[in-house]
């Protein structure tokens, strides 16, 4: 199917930043996008609606005999994030240990390791680092007390002197390499999930129901020939969730009107699914793998190690669907189709840059997944899924007179 008018429904994972961020991001890299194929493009100033938690844009791009008016539309919950943000650091660590505790005696981390071993040991990376910094800060401060009472120093004095020692040699190792481990985050991120998961965040429901209100609406109103409603990272399960909700408020939902998809990228629904009390949410993904309603694609790569890859969303939860199965699309991204091949070994080690690649332009002319052409060209996604192939070369005279000079390069045997 070719696509003239899209509507995106973003939903946002367990990100601070919010809205500024992800705006930005959606600019420049469709830049990028638009320059690497030679297409036009302009990109509209965002506009909000607080009551209803959204942030809209639209996107007008065009190729060769082809144009796509695609609106963008943000679905915003970093109000609450933050508020976790700003619960004491004292509390995030508790938290932690207390979900990654209970995780591993109940045999999640485990699941979680046989699914995916990478995803596994990244699950277990804010436990085993923020216990290093303990044990480090522990260390100076008994060294220190040690020192003291060597010196004659009396012992409270040396008590107290080890603490304060030990306690900003913890600190302090954990607050200036935040940037680059991201630890404080991830507790959040793990105690949230956690919670979400257990069904003790009420805050995360109403939203999500919020959301579903939303996208029923905007479905109905939007005119499009195609919706695609986005999940990236931990938005992938609040996707799946807010899609479950939307079809229970409107069961005509990708019958009547725009054909309706649900893609997940970077997914990981087991941090949730494989809870034993989620339940309620492995029963949402068993009725939209049976949905004949929506398409439900999934995206992932081995070289996201924050991805299941590879993983069934469905048999890998235990559903068994039987015939009545159908979704989600399993699709396999090999992100050397979209870096620039010098670049590869060095880029796929910093592995928060990979994960975000879903998101971002791709350098390489002629791979099967590009996320902004995935909202801004005109093949819609099932096809672009299923007939990878087929898209790419049925899109290589819709390119613009850029593409077609940098194609030239690529058989030449540059980089492009």
């Amino acid at each position: 199917m070719q696509v003239g008018r899209r509507l995106i429904i973003y939903v946002q994972g367990y990100d601070p930043r919010g809205l500024a961020e992800y705006y930005r991001i959606f600019r420049r890299e469709y830049r990028e996008t638009c320059s690497l194929y030679g297409l036009s493009g302009d990109v509209g100033k965002p506009a909000n609606d607080p009551a209803r938690h959204v942030t809209t844009w639209n996107a007008s791009t065009g190729g060769e005999d082809w144009r796509v008016d695609t609106r963008y539309m943000f679905l915003r919950w970093e109000d609450i994030i933050r508020r976790d943000f700003a619960r004491p650091f004292w509390w995030k660590i508790a938290a932690m240990y207390y979900a990654l505790g209970i995780a591993i005696l109940n045999g999640v981390v485990a699941r979680i390791m046989r699914a995916h071993w990478r995803f596994g040991l990244f699950t277990l990376y804010p436990m085993v680092l923020m216990t290093f910094w303990i044990a480090m800060g522990v260390v100076t401060g008994l060294a220190l007390d040690e020192i003291a009472s060597n010196l004659g120093v009396p012992h409270w004095l040396g008590v107290a002197v080890g603490a304060v020692a030990g306690f900003a040699v913890f600190s302090s190792a954990l607050w200036l390499t935040g940037p680059q481990t991201y630890l404080l985050y991830l507790c959040d991120d793990v105690a949230s999930t956690y919670q979400y998961a257990h069904r003790r965040r009420p805050d995360w429901e109403e939203r999500m129901e919020t959301f579903a209100e939303y996208v029923v609406d905007a479905v109905r109103t939007s005119g499009a020939d195609e919706v695609v409603i986005v999940g990236h990272s931990s938005g992938s399960f609040l996707a799946v969730d807010v899609v479950d909700r939307a079809l229970n408020r409107d069961p005509a939902l990708g019958r009547q009107g725009p054909a309706v998809r649900l893609l997940t990228i970077g997914a990981n629904l087991p941090i949730v699914g494989f809870h034993k009390p989620a339940g309620w949410f492995r029963d949402k993904i068993a009725r939209l793998g049976a949905s004949n309603q929506i398409d439900w694609i999934d995206f992932q790569s081995r070289h996201d190690i924050m991805n299941f890859w590879p993983f069934d969303p469905v048999a890998d939860h235990g559903i068994d669907l039987g015939p009545e199965r159908r979704n989600p699309h399993v699709v396999a991204v090999n992100f050397r189709d979209l870096w620039a091949s010098d670049d590869f070994e060095r880029r796929r080690w910093h592995f928060f840059r990979a994960h975000f690649q879903f998101l971002l332009a791709n350098e390489r002319l002629g791979a099967a997944y590009d996320y902004y052409l995935i909202c801004c060209g005109p093949f819609d996604l099932l096809t672009r899924a299923t007939e990878p192939d087929r898209v790419i070369a049925a899109m290589a005279p819709k390119m613009g007179t850029r593409a077609a000079r940098n194609v030239e390069l690529l058989k030449s045997g540059d980089v492009v």
